[in-house]
């Protein structure tokens, strides 16, 4: 059986493991991943708008990794519209890159509950086998993290490099080219971010459990034997 200090370790690490998994969910399935601010330049440049006529053309987006909204303005009002990546603007966009971020997120998922699992094993008794010890949960932990490090990392490079705001926001527009003005990521991108964090504290606790600090040892009064003690 582990030491009390070493369950309470596992079963801290068996609380940041699901914990993260639910973050993982979460960011997949709200559709704020970004925001941004777009402008109708074709729109503006029809009447040589100014910066203060700028506001008339300027709109706002919102998406994530299947679906989102944006408010169109091209100087007669705003107009507010839904849309769905799949399957309606795979075509549009770098559908490859899109799908590997997906996929980095479902595998992180998957070794974040692997993770959860092993550390309640760790937390209830000693494995025999190393994999199912303290190596093997860091390892799940690592792979989790990496993972998911990959899909921000890939998500960042689908909006600066590949723009994809620009790509989402123009979807479907024959006659007028928008620009993105400003562009933020929020708070599912953030979670994310938290859920490899996650990870990385797992690994630190793991490696806190596996120190052995000194016992501390009582000092027992040696019993002085004397003739007069053998005598009787």
């Amino acid at each position: 059986m582990p030491g009390c200090f070493k369950k309470t370790l596992f079963a801290l690490a068996s609380l940041v493991s699901f914990v993260s998994f639910i973050l993982i969910v979460v960011a997949m399935g709200t559709p704020k991943w970004m925001t941004g601010k777009i402008l109708c330049k074709t729109g503006a440049d029809l009447v040589n708008a100014t910066d203060p006529e700028l506001v008339k053309f300027t709109g706002e987006i919102y998406y994530g990794l299947f679906r989102g909204s944006k408010i169109r303005q091209c100087g007669l009002g705003g107009r507010r519209s839904q849309f769905t990546i799949f399957p309606h603007m795979v075509k549009k966009l770098n559908t490859g890159l899109h799908v590997i971020i997906i996929l980095f997120l479902c595998v992180a998922i998957s070794f974040s509950l692997v993770s959860f699992g092993f550390c309640i094993l760790n937390a209830i008794k000693v494995p025999y086998q190393a994999i199912k010890g303290p190596a093997g949960v860091c390892l799940w932990n690592f792979i989790a993290g990496g993972f998911l490090v990959l899909a921000v990392t890939s998500f960042m490079a689908a909006v600066k490099l590949h723009h994809l705001t620009e790509r989402i926001a123009s979807f479907r527009e024959n006659v007028f080219q928008f620009v993105v003005l400003e562009e933020r990521f929020e708070d599912s991108f953030w979670l994310c971010v938290a859920s490899a964090t996650a990870h990385a504290v797992n690994l630190l606790l793991i490696a806190i459990s596996g120190i052995h600090f000194p016992k501390i040892k009582t000092k027992t009064e040696e019993a002085n034997v004397t003739a007069e003690d053998i005598m009787y």
